[in-house]
């Protein structure tokens, strides 16, 4: 299973001890700077605690020590304490209304609580104060992102992009939202100019992979894939998407190979999983194909393709029983996908079980209207029930969307209900 991989990081902060001058304070005391000096030292070793407690004796001697407010806000943000965070960017915004970098690491912790509204808010506020200011478009266009607004993360990922040209990750996230666009000729000419960049960045490779495989290059998409395994053996990701590339080019064997290198990497792995039980599917090996969406399953229960697909092995067994089964656990994941009401109707229909076959296929036109194929089935099931005006309707509009019937299909349905064509 495919997964674009968001690279959701944000920009470093750069400390330098001694950074703040005591002119710029009324009443400063050096006590105060030796525990922010101190705070800053513990924060750039990544001990967090430390660093919030030296911060905590800055201010408690000088409240009025913006940046120990500051840099004790990103701290508590490394720490996941954002409403901490949120508290400390305030005081720091309400010392210096024209700070832009405390709007945008407010607006930060806001994204981390998912309050992406405030974020983007806050990102404004900084774009309005410094409208150089390639990190506020940055985290805006990250926002919007996660908001489903990609065309407005495009834009800003853009502006930022004119601003600091050669900024990877702003080119990688707009490369995620083109995708999510379905514009992948695009997103492949950002995951290229990200590669261009830094020829070691596995994760570009990766999703420039992945847009080929949705394009249908695959032999591209595998080389990218091969790519990506070379700067990181131990993808297990770039494994499980080679595979479906080799899975997609009928190369089966290939593609076992990299479900099985994926596996061992990471044997919990349900995708490995997956796609292997697709590839053995595929070689008419139901019962390895069968084994393997099991432990899919029991890996992650919530997988409704494994579900699915592990009933297109049982109906292929003829076990329709178990297929209806699977079907139905997959609908109780998902309860509006059509295929799954789709491929249970078609169980129905081989069972002569064609009242449910009918109720599956009313389904599945419900959530995909334009669905030739389910009202062809459909009309299978009206015709056996004896319902042959219903059945004739049914072909008349899969006739419409432009499904071409067999003539020998047509011959009973037409004869039953009187018509001439």
């Amino acid at each position: 299973m495919m997964r674009v991989q968001n690279k959701v990081t944000f920009k470093k902060v750069l400390l330098r001890s001694g950074m703040v001058l005591c002119l710029f304070f009324t009443g400063c005391k050096d006590e105060s700077l030796e525990h922010y000096d101190r705070g800053c030292s513990h924060y750039e070793k990544g001990q967090y605690d430390l660093a919030i407690s030296e911060f905590t004796k800055a201010v408690r001697i000088n409240p009025k020590l913006a940046n120990a407010y500051y840099v004790r806000g990103i701290a508590y943000g490394k720490k996941s304490l954002y409403d901490k965070a949120i508290g400390d960017f305030t005081k720091v915004i309400k010392m210096k209304p024209r700070d832009a970098d405390a709007y945008i690491y407010r607006g930060i912790a806001y994204y981390d609580k998912g309050e992406y509204d405030q974020a983007i808010s806050d990102c404004t506020m900084a774009i309005n104060i410094d409208t150089r200011s390639a990190g506020a478009y940055y985290h805006r266009g990250l926002t919007h992102y996660q908001k489903g607004q990609y065309d407005r993360a495009i834009s800003d990922y853009t502006l930022a992009i004119l601003i600091d040209p050669f900024d990877a990750g702003t080119r990688y996230n707009r490369g995620l939202a083109h995708f999510a666009k379905g514009q992948y000729d695009q997103a492949i000419r950002d995951y290229t100019k990200v590669i261009e960049i830094n020829p070691k960045d596995a994760y570009a490779y990766y999703n420039r992979g992945i847009a080929y495989s949705w394009k249908g290059a695959y032999d591209l998409a595998i080389y990218d894939y091969t790519k990506a395994i070379e700067i990181e053996p131990k993808s297990r990701d770039a494994y499980i998407g080679r595979g479906q590339a080799h899975y997609s080019k009928g190369q089966y064997d290939l593609a076992i190979f990299d479900c099985n290198k994926a596996l061992e990497i990471n044997p919990r792995s349900a995708d490995a999983y997956y796609g292997r039980g697709l590839t053995y599917h595929r070689k008419g090996k139901y019962e390895r194909a069968i084994s393997d969406y099991t432990k899919a399953i029991e890996i992650d229960p919530i997988l409704a393709d494994a579900y699915i697909e592990r009933g297109l092995v049982y109906y292929d067994k003829g076990e329709y029983d178990l297929a209806i089964s699977d079907y139905t656990k997959s609908l109780e994941i998902d309860p509006n996908d059509a295929i799954a009401y789709y491929n249970r109707g078609i169980t129905y229909n081989k069972k002569g079980e064609y009242e449910q076959a009918i109720s599956d296929f009313t389904k599945a036109i419900e959530i995909k209207p334009r669905d030739a194929g389910s009202y062809t089935n459909r009309a299978i099931a009206y015709y056996h029930r004896g319902e042959y005006d219903k059945a004739w309707e049914d072909i008349h509009k899969a006739q419409s969307m432009g499904l071409k019937v067999p003539p020998e299909f047509l011959k009973n349905p037409r004869e039953a209900s009187g018509r001439e064509k």
